[in-house]
């Protein structure tokens, strides 16, 4: 069987509309274990599972599990890697940092509330402005709603659709809770989200999204294990053995109050996807790469929002950008451009850091950042800006020169 999944694919929409509760009904696996996350009943950070896709050579159904209930025998299609991003406002840039390592989303709507509300409308703009085309919509909740009051809900979403220019999107009503229609969601991942060509052969480019400290309280130092950093390739293998760089790496004020960078170097002892121990990866799916880094660096993703790649190869860290941006539609406030001196929050890859800007012509805004990024130019990014007493998502744009 295969051990690293293909594709990455998000799970976005509203707060409370069933995201955690479908990626449980197709692994079988709650995502939601920070505490805070349990106390609040909401994601705040990514969460992330692995399942392996099968399908019954007697009944033709398409299940998560690799005995059918049927009796039949069953084939293994294909793994893939559910993103659970969240869906309250004001953790918007968790979601718009989970949307970059993305090879299709699904959308989840509740039917049991007028559609839209407020993050759907904002997930769906993400995904749009991130280009990310292999879309499913996910109209859950039917249980606890009539068949006139599912009819009324469809056609809302498919009104909600068409005024962003959506028009062939593929909609299944769920109910997640009791794990109705999964093998109608499985079988349209199969045909509507494609593992898309890889380029193994250019640069190593991967995000981070977490990083571990992974030895436990009261552990002897000879049995310490380096830390742990996880998330995506975008392109480019790793093999275990591989001297990989980490930028920006770490940050510290000195002692006449100027932030310092310094990237780091390091050597993978051993790769992990789905749970196993391998060789090499590639693109596609969620990876674990065991270091030999101080363990206290990456403990409570303290490397988050990294970028990883062979040494020498990867771009300056950047304390200043330059950003082509376009703003978004918005209704419910005035979305003027970027002014000099306001603040703005930056999401980029999978790191968020906070901007100043020092200048705005046309449609280029230039940044002074307090946190530095490190980012292929060209590289897509999300902009956050202050409406009231919380961020809102803006616009987003790409990176055309940085220093």
């Amino acid at each position: 069987m295969i051990l690293q999944a293909e594709i990455n694919i998000g799970l976005l929409g509203h707060v409370d509309h069933g995201k955690t509760s479908l990626t449980q009904a197709l692994s079988g696996k709650w995502v939601d274990t920070y505490s805070e996350e349990v106390k609040r009943g909401i994601s705040i950070r990514i969460g992330y599972v692995d399942i392996d896709v099968y399908k019954c050579t007697k009944c033709k159904q398409y299940i998560s599990k690799e005995e059918c209930d049927c009796g039949g025998k069953t084939k293994h299609v294909r793994k893939i890697s559910i993103l659970d991003a969240p869906g309250h406002e004001t953790l918007m840039a968790t979601a718009i940092s989970a949307s970059n390592i993305l090879d299709g989303a699904m959308l989840v709507i509740a039917a049991n509330e007028k559609c839209p509300q407020p993050q759907t409308k904002e997930h769906l703009m993400i995904l749009q402005a991130l280009d990310i085309k292999n879309l499913i919509v996910i109209q859950n909740k039917i249980d606890l709603v009539t068949r006139e009051e599912a009819i009324k809900n469809h056609d809302e979403i498919k009104l909600f659709l068409k005024e962003f220019g959506v028009t062939d999107a593929t909609i299944i009503p769920m109910s997640a809770n009791h794990g109705v229609n999964i093998s109608a969601l499985l079988e349209n991942i199969e045909k509507l989200i494609p593992t898309p060509k890889r380029d193994e052969k250019a640069q190593l480019r991967m995000y981070v999204t977490r990083s571990f400290d992974v030895n436990k309280p009261g552990s002897k130092i000879k049995s310490l294990k380096g830390g742990v950093v996880g998330g995506s390739v975008i392109q480019g293998t790793i093999k275990e053995g591989d001297e990989i760089e980490i930028h920006p790496g770490l940050s510290w004020t000195d002692s006449k109050d100027k932030i310092r960078i310094k990237p780091v170097k390091t050597k993978v002892t051993t790769l992990i996807t789905g749970g196993k121990q391998v060789k090499k990866v590639g693109p596609g799916g969620l990876i674990a790469v065991c270091t030999e880094i101080d363990p206290a660096l990456t403990k409570g993703d303290g490397l988050s929002g990294n970028l990883i790649g062979a040494p020498g190869k990867l771009p300056d860290t950047a304390k200043q950008i330059d950003i082509k941006y376009q703003l978004f539609d918005k209704t419910d406030y005035t979305n003027h451009k970027p002014r000099k001196g306001e603040i703005l929050v930056i999401n980029i890859g999978t790191t968020t850091t906070v901007g100043i800007v020092s200048d705005s012509k046309g449609d280029v805004v230039k940044v002074n950042l307090k946190r530095g990024i490190c980012a292929d130019l060209n590289s897509k990014v999300a902009l956050s800006k202050r409406v009231g007493q919380r961020w809102r998502l803006a616009g987003h744009g790409n990176i055309i020169k940085s220093s």
